[in-house]
């Protein structure tokens, strides 16, 4: 008599967990117009400076596959709650950081709150009515980009008006609040399964992504082709592999590698991978763009308030083509709306690669990139949830969002080298040129993700019709 009253409520649910998402999507970007700052503020390199979002994605992408799974065994409403609380501790710490290795200490701590959007898909899938699971994961997914670009928007007028405190004072009170709310409100997932923790697994992956991305972020100052960079790449590839080879030997893995290599998992996985190269590029590259004097031939002179408004058009279509690519991909299937939306973000790359001479090119592309982000994640949320066991929701959907952030991480840090390779001795500001070949590489990869979505749904299909001919 109890149950059904709670479930009832499920678009306040969604209300909350939509809240929680956008919490960590805008401290994931809210740091991007403040890097130079962090970098002047505590006397550090540019590199340093960036490990403040590298700390953060880095922990995201390790705690969210072990907290998606810790949700799958013990209940993902009270692992949402605890992953949001170490986020906020994380964010309060980065208000009174001391240096920049206690600032990027804080950072990894708050990365843990990246556990906050599988847990969220597991809890919609386990408590929505069926009709409605893909359009609350389609708005979930929408908010991962929404929060990003309001984030650099709200960072921008903080950075320009106030200290950069308050970035983590303003983040944490969305985060309070969620605690709270999913507390109070959300009810807690009747499906759950048992399993011990992939300890040696979580250790081996995150030991390939430390290794990975020092190495990208330290790439230019090393040199591209110096040892350093090179024994951390190869250090990384043989961590991945050993992490691969224990967890298709151990017990019960952090990661299921078969359930992984299930044709609608991995290639949904894949165009992950490459969303997030594509998205974080452009997000990352834009600002710096626009606020380039117009004396070095190019840009606009923005402000970082200006600048983060750039970013606006894309936030606002995202709220909407989210659920839309839900509702579409409910009645001809989630490969659509993901096969879309990823061309629509080629489109926006080579629009912002080949016109980029007015602010109008640029908003007309973020408006795009925008609506093929949202539709991407949504469908790529969907894809997953419908294609793994419920019991699997937790671990599969981590996975994914890891792929999308290493994506991300790999994108944004090849998009800062290329400026860096282009910059003009004269001005100090990067060649227009390196502009152009980065949104054109980031369209390039968008292009091979769109078609790499259209293989998915027939073998997905082809196993649904499975089970219903076996009975016959």
């Amino acid at each position: 008599m109890t149950a059904e009253p709670t479930r009832q409520h499920y678009n306040l649910t969604l209300a909350i967990l939509t809240m929680a998402g956008t919490a960590f999507a805008l401290q994931q970007t809210m740091v991007f117009p403040a890097l130079t700052t962090f970098q002047h503020e505590f006397d550090t390199t540019s590199a340093w400076a960036t490990w403040v979002l590298t700390a953060f994605l880095l922990t995201a992408s390790v705690a969210t596959p072990l907290l998606g799974k810790l949700g799958d065994q013990h209940g993902k409403e009270r692992m949402l709650v605890i992953a949001l609380s170490i986020f906020l501790l994380g964010t309060i710490g980065g208000a009174f950081a001391w240096d920049i290795g206690s600032l990027i200490a804080f950072r990894a701590i708050a990365g843990a709150g990246g556990a906050v959007f599988p847990l969220s898909f597991g809890i919609i899938r386990d408590e929505f009515p069926p009709e409605k699971v893909k359009v609350g994961i389609g708005l979930l997914s929408a908010v991962f980009g929404v929060g990003g670009g309001f984030g650099i928007v709200l960072s921008g007028l903080i950075v320009d008006n106030l200290s950069w405190r308050w970035l983590f004072v303003a983040g944490a009170i969305p985060v309070a609040a969620s605690i709270v709310l999913v507390h109070k409100f959300v009810p807690e997932s009747p499906i759950k399964t048992r399993a011990r923790l992939d300890v040696p697994g979580a250790l081996l992956l995150g030991a390939a992504l430390v290794s990975l991305l020092i190495a990208l972020t330290e790439g230019d100052h090393w040199g591209w082709t110096s040892p350093a960079f090179v024994l951390l790449i190869v250090t990384s590839g043989l961590l991945l592999l050993a992490w691969i080879w224990t967890e298709l030997r151990v017990e019960e893995p952090m990661v299921d590698m078969r359930m992984m290599s299930q044709r609608p998992v991995l290639l949904t996985n894949l165009t992950a991978l490459i969303a997030g190269f594509a998205m974080l590029s452009s997000f990352a590259l834009v600002p710096q763009f626009v606020s380039t004097p117009e004396a070095s031939g190019y840009g606009f002179g923005a402000t970082a308030t200006v600048a983060g408004l750039y970013l606006l058009p894309s936030s606002i279509v995202m709220l909407f083509a989210g659920p839309v690519a839900g509702i579409v991909g409910r009645r001809y299937g989630s490969k659509w709306p993901l096969a879309v939306g990823m061309a629509l973000v080629a489109v926006a790359g080579l629009g912002l690669s080949a016109f980029h001479d007015e602010p109008s090119h640029v908003v007309g592309a973020m408006a795009l990139l925008g609506a093929g982000v949202a539709a991407s994640f949504a469908a790529m949320a969907a894809l997953i949830t419908e294609s793994v066991r419920p019991t699997e929701t937790g671990i599969a959907t981590g996975m994914n969002t890891v792929m999308r952030t290493i994506g991300g991480v790999v994108g944004g840090q090849i998009g800062a080298a290329i400026l860096t390779s282009h910059t003009l001795a004269t001005t100090g500001y990067p060649d227009e040129q390196a502009y152009a070949i980065a949104f054109g590489m980031s369209a390039i990869a968008a292009a091979v993700a769109s078609v790499v979505a259209i293989f998915i749904t027939a073998p997905l299909r082809a196993r649904r019709a499975e089970p219903a001919g076996a009975l016959e």
